[in-house]
């Protein structure tokens, strides 16, 4: 009897077909849960208001990123606040939250390669940014022993974030003390005008002061002060020699006792200190696009800095008095120990333009910001 009932029914009138979703005769497997999923589409419809709704949402995504690409990064109030949130919760969370730029940032300048315009700016940069500038009054001390290293890097790892160190010293290795490496930025020039410079400026001070040059050398006999650099070079004064001309090199290779001997192992381990962890090396003769490449690398440090750099009351502060010998060099640079394989190292640099993780712009090519090589 209950088979006969059963048999009605597919003809019959209000019972469900397919009990409990079951196929029955030629039905395919799975339809049920198919009228299942059919049954939610009703929920599942847009109107035109919610498909504009989407779509404008849409846009105001994708209009939000592109400023947040130009404008280098996120607006300030939110970096702040987020800066503000990682220290609130460092106390009861454990570290810091994770800035979204780097937050330590070293500038071990090289002498004679306008550090002094540039330390300028980071100090206007620094009151109109908020980061934390940290200088040194050590000036002529480069070359560091094991206890020095460890205790500077220990100072310059307690700073208050976000830091930028600026000194005149050697690479150093943070990692090999246990620090945090921070990532390096400098700027250098042409081995031949950085010798210039540097000769004159000995002898003859600059606009701190017009008897700096009798503090700097106040042994000086007055002939040897106003003796002519061609003299010094093709006479092989010490002063022109090795190793005094084997500068730029050391600041790059780092701390180790044969990065102050003139050869092929300090050019390459300053290759691959660069490679490692320099963002930036640029050329002081093209500072204008250094400062360009600065502003775009790191803009929560040098947002605005070109236009700074342009001011016009700027020039009065960085102005250079002009010495009393004219810096005419009528010898080759060959004739100059110590200096080609520093020429050697800066032909390289321009021969390697692109920062990491960056491709080749018109910026790039034209600055030379060299990273990936020295």
């Amino acid at each position: 009897m209950k088979k006969k009932q059963q048999q009605q029914h597919p003809g019959g009138g209000g019972a469900d077909p397919w009990p409990h979703g079951a196929p029955l005769g030629g039905a395919p497997p799975g339809l049920g849960s198919w009228k299942r999923w059919v049954s939610l589409l009703p929920f599942l419809r847009f109107s035109l208001r919610d498909y504009g709704f989407c779509m404008a949402t849409l846009l105001v995504f994708c209009l939000g990123s592109l400023f947040y690409q130009l404008g280098g990064g996120p607006p300030r109030f939110l970096l702040d606040l987020r800066q503000y949130l990682g220290k609130e919760g460092s106390a009861a969370h454990g570290p810091n939250l994770v800035l979204p730029f780097p937050s330590q940032v070293v500038y071990n300048r090289v002498g004679k390669c306008g550090s002094r315009t540039v330390v300028l700016l980071l100090r206007i940069l620094s009151e109109k940014h908020g980061f934390n500038l940290v200088t040194s009054d050590i000036h002529n001390k480069t070359r560091l022993t094991k206890n020095e290293q460890m205790e500077l890097i220990k100072n310059i790892s307690t700073a208050e974030q976000p830091y930028l160190f600026t000194r005149h010293v050697h690479f150093l290795n943070f990692s090999r003390f246990g620090g945090d490496q921070p990532v390096y930025i400098n700027i250098i020039r042409d081995p031949v005008n950085r010798f210039l410079s540097n000769y004159f400026f000995r002898r003859f001070g600059d606009w701190r002061g017009e008897q700096n040059h009798m503090i700097r050398t106040p042994s000086m006999r007055q002939e040897e002060r106003y003796l002519d650099i061609n003299e010094c070079i093709l006479e092989n004064y010490p002063e022109c020699s090795n190793p005094r001309l084997f500068y730029i090199i050391p600041y790059f290779c780092g701390q180790h006792p044969r990065c102050r001997e003139p050869g092929e192992w300090a050019l390459e381990r300053a290759k691959l200190n660069v490679n490692e962890n320099f963002l930036l090396v640029g050329i002081l003769e093209e500072l204008e696009d250094v400062l360009l490449l600065l502003e775009r690398f790191l803009p929560h440090y040098f947002k605005g800095v070109l236009s700074i750099y342009k001011d016009p009351g700027l020039g009065t502060l960085t102005r250079t008095q002009e010495t009393k010998v004219g810096n005419h060099l009528s010898v080759s640079e060959r004739k100059l120990p110590g200096l080609q394989s520093k020429v050697r190292a800066r032909r390289y640099r321009g021969q390697n333009l692109v920062p990491q993780g960056q491709t080749r712009t018109r910026h790039v090519s034209k600055a030379r910001c060299f990273h990936s090589s020295l």
